[in-house]
């Protein structure tokens, strides 16, 4: 009999289903030997350490300049993260005790061990130690910041007020500018590659920067070393133009307007991209990244009716807009043809460019070689005029940068606008009896938009008006003796400023947190302490029931807390073993907003009297490190939750960071109606 030909022979049909069942199980087997070499991989692309991404690649700093941002610091940190349920509270968590080993280029060596285990830095003691003695980096930072506090609050003392209030820093005098800048390449140069804007920009003004990038090199990458089988050899050729503001506190870097990143190179996706960031507080916004793909032309999504990103050559993409079928259909009946002119990616090794940023109605556009490339919409909590400085860092030789279109005075920048001298925004004495929580602020000297947005805020709850807590700013000083003029003379109107002798540095955060335990315990009589960032609004209310959950009897330690969080070792905020030579640090809560008890706090002020207090230069570290050792002789409860949001905000939160003046008075709008609801992230 003849066979059907649309039958299929059985046999054929049974080894082709055996062939296919047997290719899945190899498959399934090959993943589950290489699992531990993916998350190895995923990582590295998560961000640790100063991973980057491009070619599949990890760069290193190039000129001091911040070219990753990631959102997470590794695999690892989010895995612990999933077992803190939120409002987990538990006994301290255990952390590994292995010796930690120190890698290199010649392997893994033991970790040098910590010279300066403890070490009081406050200024009587520091003025009482035998110079001759051999003292740490953060010791000798702190004695060198203390002698030039002391001499500048003598300066202070010697100040005349009516000199305050003839500064055009104080009375608003606007500060002449002029309206056109240009430096040519050895001048900016010299100047570590800063451009000075006076005042700032306006809509409609532009800076053109001619220049040409240089030829790609190598770079030692250790973490890619790992899942290269030790070759971290990459190639990396990029740069970046940046929009800084003013720099609040030394040693920490000022904040980014506008970040501009042509890496071109590329990064993953082995093709070239251009990054927009902004960087608050030394925090990355999200990232818009074009790789070469055009953004959508709805109206929402279009900068003053620019796209944000322009589509360039990428010869790994077939446009698919159309089919040939449908563009032979569209030709046959008439339809006009729309000639799509694509261009190459702007930026090319040893090529000339001649870049425009331009400031618009919506946000800066970028126009390379005279056609538009990128637009990067303004965030919240900036505004143009902030925008003080041009800095342009990475593989680039710059040939000359023109400004033109400037403000010929600044519009903004004025403690007397700032700060409204109404009696209601005046702090009540320090009550006599005891009460249930201290909140400290830390601040810097000219955050004074910052610090009136919080009294005309969470500062007026029901709680702090009844002096059930009571809320004080911990400040220390600046090296211009008209803002320390000026502060004092807010600290002596709003009575709600306690000013450390001391010159503000960012590594020197711990001495405020440790001033703020001595005020807790010492000034006020508190139950709980609780530190906060002048740019964290705080629900103070909510803040309070949390603590009422735990018993009165217990220790406590509350807040966003880290388990097994591994310090950085490379990049610019890389941390020595000479620092920190321990593998993890200790479980420790974020620091814009945590709460201690008073016996954790007392415990704190003793150890710093007795000079056994060990300080690191990151303060949230530290507080972790000492409720550690309080909890050797003493059970602390732990108390995790998300609400004590580290980046921006939630819903319902208990606390919510990188809040600019203005989103402070809309969070407090918002809360007043009942609504404890999110504004606008930056």
């Amino acid at each position: 009999m003849k066979r059907v030909k649309c039958e299929i022979p059985t046999g054929r049909r049974f080894k082709l289903s055996h062939f296919l069942l047997g290719l899945g199980g190899l498959y399934l087997i090959f993943i589950a030997f290489k699992f531990p070499y993916f998350l190895e991989i995923a990582a590295v692309l998560s961000g640790e350490d100063s991973y980057d991404g491009w070619n599949g690649k990890v760069v290193g700093d190039v000129n001091d300049g911040d070219l990753s941002k990631p959102l997470v610091n590794s695999v690892y940190k989010d895995m612990f993260h999933r077992k803190l349920e939120d409002e987990l509270t538990q006994d301290a968590p255990m952390r590994p005790t292995e010796e930690p080993l120190e890698e290199g280029r010649d392997g893994v060596q033991p970790i040098k061990p910590l010279k300066h285990l403890y070490g009081r830095i406050t200024g009587e003691v520091m003025r009482r130690m035998n110079k001759t003695s051999e003292l740490s980096v953060l010791e000798r930072m702190a004695d060198e910041a203390w002698t030039l506090g002391l001499k500048a609050w003598e300066e202070v003392d010697e100040f005349d007020g009516k000199e305050i209030g003839q500064s055009s820093l104080f009375d608003g005098k606007p500060e002449s500018c002029p309206s056109w800048l240009s430096v040519n390449g050895e001048d900016l140069a010299s100047g570590d590659r800063l451009m000075f804007l006076p005042c700032g920009l306006k809509a409609g003004s532009s800076i053109t920067v001619v220049g040409t990038p240089r030829y790609a090199h190598q770079e030692y990458v250790p973490q890619l070393a790992k899942t290269r089988g030790g070759n971290g050899l990459v190639m990396v050729s990029q740069f970046m133009v940046e929009l800084q503001g003013l720099q609040s506190v030394d040693g920490e870097a000022p904040p980014k307007i506008l970040h501009l990143n042509p890496r071109l190179k590329g990064d993953w996706s082995r093709k070239p991209v251009i990054e927009h960031n902004t960087c608050y507080r030394m925090h990355w916004g999200t990232a818009q990244r074009c790789d070469g793909l055009p953004s959508k032309d709805d109206e929402d999504m279009l900068i003053d009716g620019y796209r944000r990103c322009e589509k360039w050559i990428r010869n790994d993409v077939v446009d698919s807009k159309e089919s040939k079928t449908t563009s032979w259909f569209g030709r046959f009946i008439g339809r006009a043809q729309k000639p799509e002119v694509t261009w190459p990616f702007p930026f090319a090794e040893g090529r000339l460019f001649i870049l425009t940023l331009r400031a618009g109605v919506d946000g800066y556009h970028i126009i390379v070689g005279g056609r538009h490339v990128t637009s990067f919409a303004y965030r919240t909590g900036f505004s143009l005029e902030d925008a003080t400085g041009l800095a342009i860092k990475g593989d680039v030789d710059i040939h000359s940068v023109y400004a033109t279109s400037l403000p010929t005075s600044h519009p903004s920048f004025s403690p007397q606008r700032v700060l409204e001298m109404s009696p209601k925004w005046k702090a009540s004495p320090l009550p006599k009896r005891s009460i249930r929580l201290f909140i400290g602020i830390l601040s810097a000297t000219n955050h004074f938009a910052e610090r009136m947005a919080v009294r005309q805020t969470w500062m007026q709850s029901s709680a702090i008006k009844s002096l059930d807590v009571v809320v004080r700013f911990f400040v220390a000083l600046n090296p211009r003796k008209e803002v320390n003029g000026v502060l004092k003379k807010e600290a002596a109107y709003f009575g709600d400023i306690v000013i450390l002798p001391f010159m503000d540095r960012y590594e020197l955060v711990v001495l405020k947190t440790i001033a703020i335990c001595e005020f807790g315990v010492q000034n006020v009589t508190a139950a709980y302490i609780m530190k906060c960032d002048d740019d964290t609004f705080v629900r103070v209310d909510s803040v309070l029931k949390q603590i009422d959950r735990i018993s009165p009897k217990r220790s406590l330690y509350m807040g966003n807390l880290n388990l097994l969080h591994r310090p950085l070792r490379n990049g610019k905020w890389a941390v020595t073993y000479e620092e920190w030579p321990e593998e993890v640090y200790p479980p420790y809560a974020n620091g814009p907003g945590y709460i201690i008890s008073s016996d954790i706090a007392k415990f704190i002020v003793s150890q710093h009297a007795d000079q056994k207090l060990r300080l690191f230069k990151m303060e949230d570290v530290s507080m972790g490190m000492w409720v550690e050792q309080f909890n050797q002789s003493t059970t602390v409860q732990y108390s995790h939750s998300w609400k004590f949001c580290q980046y921006g905000c939630m819903v319902d939160y208990y606390t919510a960071h990188y809040q600019s003046p203005r989103q402070m008075i809309c969070l407090w709008d918002k809360l007043s109606r009942g609504q404890a609801r999110c504004c606008n992230f930056r």
